[in-house]
């Protein structure tokens, strides 16, 4: 299968789904990774340019670590609107090239506006990706179908009572080295904050995991609106 997941920032994806990711990938199937926004804004001493840099750089090296493509969209931080065309566009033109099997993405719930833009943004290109006149980035023709999309977790889990789960008992090691890929997170939020990020994504992980009787997982939802719907588990 061909798999696309499409997060707001560097690292929203390793953390919502990426032990989920690294499954799928040891599974053979094809991996890519979207972030949306380049993440400039998320440091109080490193400049927007020089962090947006260094932000793409972490994010290839976490997707490295499971053979994944890295994809950077480039917007700005707190700049994410789903109603732009240009962003839809990219988005369409992405899905058109890759011809997902299923999107994973953000809820159209979340803890801040430019996750829950991403949502919708990704609800809206992956139907106009299927429209063949839909002038799309890229050229690519359009899509077949209109892909199965999987919301991935909340921020902490907050608010979201999964539907599905998947285990990463065995890939929970993978996980955790793919977020310690974003040290300009990590390092800042720990020095900063006080706030072990990389113990932050275990403990949910381990909590996610006590919901379905597994050591560790991630929680799903399915999008439910017409033509998503599937009889398959696509999931592993």
């Amino acid at each position: 299968m061909n798999v696309l997941a499409v997060g707001c920032h560097p690292d929203d994806l390793e953390i919502g789904c990426g032990g989920t990711l690294a499954k799928l990938a040891s599974q053979g199937h094809e991996i890519t990774m979207v972030h949306v926004a380049n993440g400039n804004k998320g440091h109080k001493i490193i400049p927007p340019a020089e962090l947006a840099e260094i932000r793409e750089q972490e994010a290839k090296k976490a997707g490295s670590l499971i053979g994944a493509e890295v994809i950077s969209l480039n917007r700005p931080d707190l700049m994410v609107k789903s109603d732009q065309d240009e962003l839809i566009s990219l988005l369409a033109g992405v899905i058109r090239r890759v011809r997902p099997d299923f999107i994973i993405t953000h809820p159209p719930e979340d803890y801040m506006k430019d996750h829950m833009e991403v949502s919708r943004a990704v609800f809206d290109a992956s139907f106009a990706a299927t429209v063949p006149h839909y002038e799309a980035d890229g050229g690519h023709p359009a899509a077949a179908k209109v892909a199965p999309i999987y919301y991935m977790d909340t921020l902490a889990g907050v608010g979201f009572l999964p539907t599905e789960y998947v285990d990463i008992s065995d890939f929970i090691e993978v996980k955790i080295q793919m977020n310690d890929s974003h040290q300009s997170q990590i390092k800042w939020l720990y020095e900063h904050d006080g706030i072990d990020f990389l113990d932050f994504v275990r403990t949910v992980s381990k909590f996610r995991g006590l919901q379905c009787g597994k050591a560790y997982a991630e929680g799903f939802k399915q999008c439910q609106a017409w033509p998503r719907l599937t009889t398959e588990r696509l999931l592993p």
